[in-house]
């Protein structure tokens, strides 16, 4: 990218803090497809002069997977060295673009001594649009029709739904909706930890299910706000052998596509 993102420590260095704190989470940091989602979102906030930092190499996983496997010991020890290094900043705002992420942090950590306003970034650019900071042209993407997936931590979890919707809609595309959305959304499989083992004996995999669903709507985009349901869709498209046909991209990857960034 052509401009740096700081760190914590470089505002530290400074006397200064951000605006808000970027936790990237692993799939962000790690993974080369959800490693676009982090650049667009980059990219959007430097471009409308957002102040904001990552961690760098003090961020460390939030410690969701070890809990939803069943390990609370391993889970209080990572939260524990997390809430440490973000109390010391004096950390107030964390935006993350995953929802495994935003729920843990929201959720889980205040019991544990990690106070923040955590926020998706769905909720933060929807904010920044309302305050007149994101424009969105939506000339891009007229006509092209696109379906939404719920992630069931933002969701379900968390009770949002209207976030991603609102941005999308500024798009100026054909949004359709599955049958399963909302508080009626189907998982894509990858909670629970289960993004990281194979799936048990059945008839069908669960991402195969979701995207033959999302399929069956003929969509141009299968719009995620999700690291770990990109992975899982993506695969399925690829299952009914149509990646030449339908993309899997994250909103925010549809907005920065939009902006021309």
């Amino acid at each position: 990218m052509d401009f740096t993102i700081k760190t914590m420590a470089d505002y530290a260095a400074e006397g200064k803090s951000p605006e808000v704190l970027f936790w990237v989470g692993c799939a962000g940091s790690f993974d080369d497809r959800a490693k676009k989602i982090t650049k667009a979102f980059c990219k959007i906030l430097n471009k409308i002069g957002v102040e904001f930092a990552v961690l760098g190499q003090e961020e460390s996983c939030t410690g969701d997977p070890a809990k939803r496997a069943g390990n609370e010991f391993v889970f209080q020890m990572m939260a524990m060295t997390n809430i440490e290094i973000l109390n010391a900043y004096e950390v107030k705002k964390i935006v993350t673009a995953c929802p495994h992420c935003f729920n843990t942090l929201k959720n889980e950590y205040p019991s544990l001594g990690g106070n923040y306003e955590v926020i998706h970034h769905t909720q933060f650019l929807r904010q920044l649009m309302e305050e007149g900071k994101l424009k969105i042209e939506g000339g891009a993407f007229k006509g092209r029709r696109i379906t939404f997936h719920d992630p069931c931590y933002l969701g379900r979890a968390n009770n949002e739904y209207e976030a991603p919707r609102e941005l999308l809609e500024k798009l100026d595309a054909e949004l359709v909706e599955m049958k399963r959305c909302k508080t009626n959304g189907l998982c894509c499989g990858a909670g629970g930890a289960q993004m990281f083992k194979e799936p048990e004996k059945g008839k069908k995999d669960i991402n195969i299910e979701r995207t033959e669903e999302a399929l069956s709507f003929e969509p141009k985009v299968i719009a995620t706000g999700c690291p770990f349901c990109n992975t899982m869709l993506t695969d399925g498209v690829k299952h009914f052998n149509k990646n030449t046909e339908v993309e899997v991209k994250d909103i925010v990857e549809l907005l920065a596509e939009a902006e021309d960034l």
